[in-house]
């Protein structure tokens, strides 16, 4: 019988975290789900108790081993060989609530929806302080992807409180480079999906480890995700979807590359911030062109839609005015000093 749900965890060491994961996963109330555990390589007993799971919940659980190739490859390994209805993606150092999977899928069928996002929260991994929640606002809605609405700008790129009809997006992979292949992923489903479903709980925690790689950005990560905004435009050509998109995709662009890469990326001394902003504004220019009179960027859209809207048309008119390292000192004060982090 096919699964209705597989669950896709990259294990890569983190020893201490993955039984608290796997029992979270194997404990679920939705029992027709297959587990598949995919070792990239790990160092420490991380395989050891993947095999221990695969034996006591032969079921469930499937044991997988490769070498190491970074965790791009590990979920590519394990979407390649799910056959579930869905699919959804699991980092070990997290862990899911026990009726996680069944109100995603519930949620998914009973509107026929390609794609289910539920609530998460972000919790500090030193203190276990809870740092803010997200995705919880938008209810227990159902939304078409149109060109008309800008909701799925909104929707965080992560693969893990989301379940995708697996049919739509089997052919689609995460790629090689740092940081921000979730996005991509996620906005290159849009040309294959219908219609998102919400679930409102907070039925995934996700950990912040602060050496983790997504906190840091260099000039190659910058020059990799600009390459791939490309093949994403392409993309949507390819599909027929640029010219109904097109605003959508350019907000994307500016809200990932000149918001939160360029944020990142000023924490690398030898990057000159001046040099990318201007060169980052060319780019977006010249191939995303509408984020500058984006009909999602105005001021009384931006004010019907709440705070964060209202800031993200705050941060363009910066861009727009010429001040956009005014913005990068603001966010950085917010964030370092203040320690509020705004999550557009």
């Amino acid at each position: 019988m096919e699964p209705k749900i597989s669950i896709v965890v990259a294990v890569y060491n983190l020893e201490k975290y993955l039984p608290r994961c796997l029992d979270a996963l194997v404990n679920q109330t939705l029992q027709e789900i297959e587990i598949l555990c995919v070792d990239d390589g790990s160092t420490d007993s991380a395989p050891q108790i993947v095999d221990e799971y695969a034996k006591k919940y032969p079921q469930k659980v499937k044991a997988f081993h490769k070498p190491n190739g970074g965790e791009f490859t590990t979920r590519n390994y394990g979407l390649e060989r799910a056959v579930g209805e869905y699919v959804t993606f699991v980092d070990t150092d997290d862990y899911v609530e026990p009726n996680w999977a069944e109100k995603l899928y519930h949620a998914a069928k009973e509107n026929d929806a390609d794609l289910a996002v539920c609530g998460f929260e972000r919790i500090d991994l030193n203190t276990g302080k809870v740092v803010s929640k997200d995705m919880t606002t938008h209810g227990y809605a159902v939304k078409e992807i149109t060109g008309k609405d800008d909701f799925m700008v909104a929707i965080n790129p992560a693969p893990w409180n989301k379940i995708y009809r697996r049919e739509k997006v089997k052919d689609l992979r995460f790629l090689n480079f740092r940081g921000f292949n979730d996005m991509i992923f996620l906005a290159s489903s849009y040309t294959k999906i219908k219609k998102v479903a919400f679930v409102p709980d907070v039925l995934y925690h996700y950990y912040l480890r602060y050496d983790s790689q997504i906190h840091s950005v260099n000039q190659q990560d910058v020059d990799n995700f600009k390459k791939y905004l490309l093949e994403l435009k392409e993309l949507y050509i390819k599909e027929n979807k640029y010219e109904e998109m097109k605003h959508i995709l350019d907000l994307l662009a500016f809200l990932h590359l000149g918001v939160s890469v360029m944020y990142r990326a000023s924490y690398d001394k030898s990057i000159n911030m001046k040099k990318m902003m201007k060169e980052t504004i060319a780019y977006l220019n010249e191939n995303f062109p509408t984020w500058r009179k984006n009909p999602f960027l105005t001021f009384s859209y931006s004010c019907k839609k709440g705070f964060k809207h209202f800031a993200l048309w705050g941060v363009s008119k910066m861009y727009i005015l010429g001040m956009p390292m005014v913005f990068i000192k603001i966010y950085r004060f917010m964030i370092d000093k203040l320690k509020i982090d705004i999550k557009f």
